[in-house]
Formats: structure tokens, C-alpha cells, sequence
């Protein structure tokens, strides 16, 4: 199984969120690739099974422009037949718009044909211990999708 993990970070958090998740799966037996959402071209998850996105909220819910560059590209896409997950971060402080983008691109995702295969990780800030498990276990629960 072949799966793409495309993340955006401003912080390093979500680079963090990509990692581990990228050793997980690799651990589990896919073939992963990982790439920057500004250096992607959304074209690249038609190559695979699994396609990721990791994204962070900033402030408000608005998309900075790498991110938004990367949402037009993926609205142009058919997905069909392809998985997907989404996981990113956010500042609670911002309640109302908490993770926002993450949901953006689930919708989005989801408009394209694609087929969700684990509800979205969304962690506020840099992963701590909890927010790695709930990493651990989307992977565990990815592989079970693709490979049961």
C-alpha cells in the first residue's frame, strides 16, 4: 500500500504530527512518501492509496496561501477508489475556529470521492503524549482499513 503524507507547518508541530505518523505507518507496512504542501502539487496523491493531509489552523480559520494553493489544486482532482485522513492543529484560543482547515479538508476530501478512513486528529499546539497515541492508533486504524 502506497500512502502520501502532505503537511503544512508554520511551527513545526504539524512537521512533528507528519513524522510520527509517517514512522507509524511505515512500521505497518505501507510505502510512504512526505512532502511539504508548498513544494506539492495535489496531483501526486493520484499515485497513491492513502492519501494524508496535515494541516494547522491559523488564528481565525483563514488559509494562508500555501494551504490554499494546495485546497484549490485538491478541488480539481478525482479521488475515487483513494482513502484519506486528515490531522492537523490548532490554538484553542480561537474556539470557534479550532482545527477549522483540518474540517475544510475533510470536506473537500470527501467531495472529490474519496473515502475516509479515521476520524480527523486534531491537537492543540505540539503533539504531547496523548496526541501521539491518538496518532499511533489513526495509523493502527488506517492499516486496518486498507490492509483488512
Amino acid at each position: 500500500m502506497k500512502a502520501r503524507i502532505v503537511y503544512a507547518s508554520m511551527t513545526g508541530n504539524d512537521a512533528d504530527m507528519a513524522d510520527i505518523l509517517e514512522e507509524d505507518l511505515q512500521d505497518l507496512g505501507f510505502d510512504v512518501e512526505t512532502s511539504e504542501a508548498e513544494f506539492t502539487d495535489a496531483s501526486d496523491y493520484l499515485s497513491s492509496d492513502l492519501c494524508i493531509f496535515i494541516t494547522y489552523t491559523y488564528g481565525e480559520g483563514t488559509m494562508t496561501d500555501d494551504i490554499a494553493d494546495f485546497y484549490d489544486q485538491l478541488k480539481d482532482l478525482d479521488l475515487s477508489g483513494k482513502y484519506f485522513a486528515v490531522m492537523g492543529s490548532g490554538d484553542k484560543m480561537y474556539a470557534d475556529h479550532f482545527c477549522e482547515n483540518v474540517f475544510d479538508f475533510e470536506k473537500m476530501f470527501k467531495q472529490v470521492g474519496a473515502k475516509e478512513v479515521t476520524k480527523p486528529v486534531t491537537i492543540e499546539n505540539a503533539p504531547n503524549d496523548n496526541d501521539i497515541d491518538a496518532i499511533d492508533n489513526a495509523a493502527k486504524e488506517m492499516a486496518d482499513q486498507l490492509n483488512g
